[in-house]
């Protein structure tokens, strides 16, 4: 279906659009011998998703806006590990979507002091970024979530802010917010993408450089918010 002279598809995903600032922290005190790292499960309220990425030098995680819920952030097991900083979902509700509508589905945690924090993906390989490396039609890219595991395929299309996958990847629920990521030449795993839901048949994920902006963006309004 072309929508508007431009490719549209289908949304399997139901999301409320919206942008807000996380309230006070809970007093709440980590479990010192919990470890956060890029692909663990992470629960807010009732929902359960992946944490995408962690910044060990800023003790910044990150996972998809849809993910947020009442309360602190906590590991599987219930042991606290942060508080959301501030979260952006503008996800469309809706059964098709122009493919130049920007989407933004992104939640930024501050993680604990004293817990333990890297930024090793599952499978041992170390998550980085690098603004260099872009999602592009045809690369190579793998995906990690709590439920599937790491999936690999392609990037089949690159939108307005974010992308689809074909090829391999696949997900399920509890999948949300997890890295995705390409291998490059010299080994390492680029970040490209965090995971955002599944459009007709085709997993998606926003990409990492548009998120990596609008969260900067995010912390200078704050701040100018509250001069």
């Amino acid at each position: 279906m072309f929508v508007g002279g431009l490719r549209a598809v289908a949304v399997a995903a139901v999301a409320v659009p919206m942008f807000a600032v996380g309230g006070p922290a809970p007093v709440a005190s980590a479990d010192p011998g919990v470890l956060v790292y890029p692909g663990m499960e992470i629960h807010q309220g009732t929902t359960r998703c992946t944490l995408g990425y962690v910044d060990p030098v800023a003790r910044t995680g990150y996972t998809a806006g849809h993910c947020r819920g009442n309360g602190p952030v906590t590991d599987k097991d219930g042991r606290f590990i942060g508080t959301m900083i501030t979260f952006r979902d503008n996800t469309p509700d809706g059964a098709t979507i122009a493919t130049d509508h920007q989407i933004s589905d992104w939640e930024s945690i501050n993680i604990a002091g004293d817990v333990m924090v890297n930024n090793i993906l599952p499978g041992g390989r170390m998550l980085v970024t690098d603004p260099a490396v872009n999602p592009q039609r045809g690369a190579p890219v793998c995906h990690f979530g709590v439920v599937t595991g790491e999936t690999c395929g392609t990037v089949d299309a690159v939108n307005n802010g974010w992308f689809t996958m074909s090829n391999g990847i696949v997900s399920q629920k509890g999948d949300s917010g997890g890295p995705v990521y390409t291998v490059t030449p010299d080994n390492r795993a680029v970040l490209v993408g965090v995971f955002n839901s599944t459009w007709g048949h085709f997993p998606a994920a926003v990409s990492w450089s548009a998120t990596d902006q609008q969260t900067n963006d995010a912390v200078v309004q704050q701040a100018a918010a509250g001069n």
